[in-house]
């Protein structure tokens, strides 16, 4: 049994260190390795602040937490708030990352986190990335897979003015499709805004709230790390 890295009223904290980013490539495919080496899943999950990746990620959690053994990596400037709230609500495994100011993680600084996660014996690993558009798609965190949300109040047409994050995504979960009555959000347009940055993403229209379209997001999950662990 996976034993909880914190009680469920005090959550770690580690301070993550500014790294070097020239080498960060490397770093990021020597990671992927040692994770492969380990049987360890690492999922980048990327959005703006506000999109509902701290509650997609309860949702999902309470689906897989039986089928998966599963931590979490909550990257911040500043605070504990989403790493308290994913071990309240859901008791898995979770630490709070300090970025220090810094906007995204890269591989150097994913690897700081993964240190002071207990790797043994699990299957997954879920980061959540800062909340940016911008500046977490420019960096390799190592991860098997980049997903991201985009939030029905964002507009749909935040892929074409942010290429790089669609186009390093392959998985896109659209959320807060409960509001879609009150916003000129075109959910079709979406999908072909997404293809033509990548064609192979997937999108997947959910509701964080009320759980509605989260369990496709673990039927993706369960079958992504299933069909990671068969290969070679």
């Amino acid at each position: 049994m996976l034993t909880a890295i914190t009680t469920m009223d005090e959550v770690k904290v580690i301070e993550i260190k500014k790294s070097v980013f020239a080498n960060n490539d490397k770093d990021a495919a020597n990671l992927r390795r040692e994770l492969k080496g380990k049987g360890v899943y690492l999922l980048n999950l990327m959005s703006s602040p506000g999109s509902g990746k701290t509650t997609t990620l309860i949702q999902t959690l309470n689906r897989i937490k039986d089928k998966l053994r599963v931590a979490v990596m909550e990257a911040d400037i500043d605070s504990n708030v989403d790493a308290v709230k994913i071990k309240e609500a859901t008791g898995v495994p979770s630490v709070q990352l300090h970025t220090g100011g810094m906007c995204h993680l890269d591989a150097e600084m994913t690897r700081q986190g993964l240190d002071n996660v207990p790797l043994e014996g699990l299957d997954l690993v879920i980061l959540e990335n800062v909340g940016n558009l911008v500046c977490p798609a420019e960096f390799d965190t190592g991860a098997c897979r980049n997903a991201m949300i985009l939030s029905v109040p964002e507009g749909h047409d935040k892929p074409l003015k942010y290429p790089l994050m669609f186009s390093v995504c392959d998985l896109v979960l659209v959320n807060k499709i409960d509001v879609l009555p009150y916003f000129d959000f075109d959910l079709e347009k979406c999908r072909e805004y997404v293809r033509m940055r990548n064609p192979k993403a997937q999108v997947i229209p959910i509701c964080a709230k009320t759980g509605e379209g989260t369990d496709a997001f673990a039927a993706w999950l369960l079958q992504e790390v299933s069909a990671w662990k068969k290969e070679e």
